[in-house]
């Protein structure tokens, strides 16, 4: 009887991660088991596909085409500012342009602002394109207050009124996780072909930072200050307007910063819809062409102007030391005193062409280059794709071919590759890591299998059981249902491509970067290299990304993933050095008292602690990887991000939209299952 009472006590439990892990494991083992007889279990039938993306498309042109005139009518009344904003700016002599910004960064940032300034539009005006970037300055000089004045707006209205909050930080979420490309096409429905679509686009796509630190800002107002109103009789707008917006201001310049930074990397974007005479469009006409000399200087103005505005709204935001008046007006005076004094001699700044020779210079040196080089390039990428990135989204039993491998993929290795994922999980169950095994052989079969190849049971059940150990049901059932919506729309085997590419982006990111961000950690010269380095990467708009892998590699999906890769770093580097930094003092003497190593000092205790934050890091990485993609669409990937490109050549709004939600769907789901292991990390250091 004793026996028989104690033998359930006995009996090993498996945690949730291990029965999540066993579930996925089964339903994958099913699948390619009843394939032969059940092949709808691994490929969804077309009979089954709902016309998604036809429904779409008709309801969205019906609405559209109702608000057609409204539309038309504010594009017409938003082409006055565009105009006013373009002639002042053209009309303004250059060298007062550069007085005024050198002015501005001595009053924000002293020397090093000012000469910034200085430089930044000298290298401007020297590279020819002065005339086009002030016509992008027009757009950013209006679309940014557009986007302020709405952005704000949401803000104020979510503090305002707390039953709505959620539901406009769900909009916000969506704007943000829409690729742009795929809300362009009802832009171009609704507004037509022009300067001022893209200035719309912009403004959409610069609103939510400033809608969210808007509110951020006014939720950490204390409350003592708010009583303090209440208690002084203001009426609830003079409350908010003289009291806690004013308290809330270093937050929402915070914002503003964002907000600058969001319009200016939408300047390309804009171009591609806008279509007029601005440096967006001399980047994509010399990218077209091959002009990749022209294209990289036309590159680097956006990433001056980046740079520049940049650092001057973020001194505004989060620096209120202000330098000397009496030097801003002297700069001042000087430009005028310039222009007056050479205007009849001023060069019109088109004619110059004074970067030309560096222009060609790159060209023909990039001629020679890949002359000299191209066999070991060619090698370096073939090598890449036919030994990684292929087997990776086709599986090894397709991608080992003689002309690749040299050897073609036979039944007998599959069998092999599964027993030696069983060896290794049978390994680590024996040592106590059964969940861990258990990922490996899931692992195994992945490879085997390929990303793009996988049984949509298999992915719908491992979303939901992530779902289930980041956050319980709940969010189990939105990671299923919402990828069930793909799966019904016909739009899977595109998504799957999509996640192939971005997902090996993610993997190589959270290795390099996670590396880059340790070596940052615990050598203070080497950040002091890597930080100018990330904070150049993080004001470089998304476009100008691909014209130095387009240089050297040409068009193809290893350009694309190596651009992805080159804008989603940085946030894995930071957050991980970040995290690793930061470890309480407390914590870092306990174990020197101990007599930890410095090796088990950061296994057993920095790590550990940094896990919540190097989780957001890769969270972030996500977000621009899924970011990055459409645009890489532009050089030869596959999957949602040429769908959502070619509906906008076509005008097809369904598809555009169709393939856009879809996007949005995957980044969304990995984005709240990231948060979820975050958050559980958090709760288990009692954070």
């Amino acid at each position: 009887m004793t026996a028989l009472t104690d033998a359930p006590s006995a009996r090993v439990r498996l945690t949730v991660g291990t029965q999540a892990a066993l579930i996925t494991l089964l339903v994958g083992a099913i699948c390619l088991a009843l394939e032969p007889v059940a092949p709808w279990l691994v490929k969804w039938p077309a009979a089954w596909v709902l016309p998604a993306t036809d429904w779409v498309g008709s309801i969205l042109t019906s609405v559209l085409t109702a608000m057609k005139p409204v539309a038309r009518g504010f594009s017409a009344l938003m082409a006055y500012p565009m105009d006013w904003a373009n002639f002042v700016l053209n009309g303004t002599p250059w060298p007062l342009v550069i007085g005024i910004v050198t002015a501005v960064g001595w009053y924000l940032g002293g020397l090093p602002m000012a000469a910034l300034g200085f430089l930044g539009l000298n290298f401007v005006l020297a590279s020819g394109y002065w005339s086009e970037s002030m016509n992008t300055l027009a757009l950013v000089a209006v679309s940014v207050p557009l986007a302020l004045i709405v952005g704000g707006a949401i803000g104020v209205l979510a503090n305002e009124f707390p039953r709505i909050k959620n539901a406009l930080q769900a909009v916000l979420d969506i704007m943000q996780t829409v690729p742009t490309f795929a809300y362009l096409t009802p832009l171009l429905l609704l507004f037509g072909f022009g300067p001022v679509v893209g200035l719309i686009a912009s403004a959409i796509y610069a609103a939510p930072p400033m809608a969210r630190n808007v509110l951020l800002g006014l939720e950490r107002v204390e409350a003592e200050v708010k009583e303090a109103a209440v208690m002084a009789g203001g009426t609830r707008l003079q409350q908010l307007f003289q009291v806690e917006i004013p308290s809330a201001s270093n937050q929402i310049m915070v914002g503003v910063n964002q907000c600058l930074m969001a319009a200016l990397s939408m300047v390309i974007i804009a171009a591609v819809i806008g279509g007029f005479n601005d440096i967006g469009w001399e980047v994509l006409l010399t990218m077209r062409k091959a002009q990749f000399g022209e294209a990289l200087i036309a590159g680097m103005v956006i990433v001056v102007f980046a740079m520049v505005i940049d650092r001057m709204s973020g001194a505004l935001a989060t620096e209120r030391k202000r330098y000397d008046t009496r030097v801003v007006w002297g700069l001042l005076g000087f430009a005028v005193i310039f222009t007056v004094a050479f205007w009849t001699r001023l060069p019109v700044p088109s004619d110059l062409t004074l970067l030309d020779p560096v222009s060609d210079a790159l060209d023909n040196g990039l001629t020679e280059f890949t002359r000299s080089n191209g066999a070991a390039l060619d090698a370096f990428k073939n090598n890449a794709m036919f030994y990684v990135l292929l087997p990776l989204r086709i599986g090894l039993d397709q991608a080992v071919l003689p002309f690749t491998w040299g050897f073609a993929w036979t039944t007998n290795m599959s069998l092999g590759l599964f027993l030696a994922g069983a060896a290794i999980g049978a390994v680590m169950a024996w040592r106590g890591h059964m969940t861990g095994g258990l990922m490996v052989l899931i692992g195994f079969g992945m490879l085997e299998t390929g990303i793009s190849n996988l049984p949509w049971p298999f992915v719908l059940t491992g979303a939901a059981a992530l779902g289930w150990v980041a956050g319980g049901p709940r969010l189990a059932i939105m990671a299923a249902g919402l990828l069930s919506t793909i799966l019904i729309s016909g739009l899977w085997d595109r998504a799957l491509l999509s996640l192939y590419l971005s997902g090996a982006a993610v993997f190589a990111c959270a290795v390099v970067g996670g590396l880059i961000g340790l070596l940052s950690a615990v050598s203070p010269l080497a950040w002091k290299i890597v930080r100018p380095i990330c904070d150049m990467l993080q004001t470089i708009p998304l476009f100008v990304f691909l014209i130095p892998v387009l240089m050297v590699f040409q068009i193809g999906e290893f350009s694309a993933f190596l651009a992805i890769c080159a804008y989603a770093i940085v946030p894995m580097i930071r957050y991980t050095r970040h995290g690793l930094v930061n470890t309480p003092e407390e914590m870092m003497e306990a174990a020197i008292a101990s007599g930890a190593t410095q090796f088990q000092i950061m296994r057993d205790v920095k790590a550990p602690y940094a896990a919540p934050t190097i989780l957001l890091g890769l969270n972030q990485t996500i977000l621009y990887a899924f970011a990055m993609l459409v645009i890489a669409a532009l050089i030869g990937t596959t999957g949602l991000g040429q769908s959502i490109y070619l509906a906008l050549g076509k005008a097809d709004i369904g598809l555009g939209i169709s393939a856009g939600a879809a996007m949005a769907i995957l980044a969304l789901v990995a984005d709240r299952l990231v948060q979820g292991f975050a958050e559980e990390r958090r709760k288990a250091l009692g954070l």
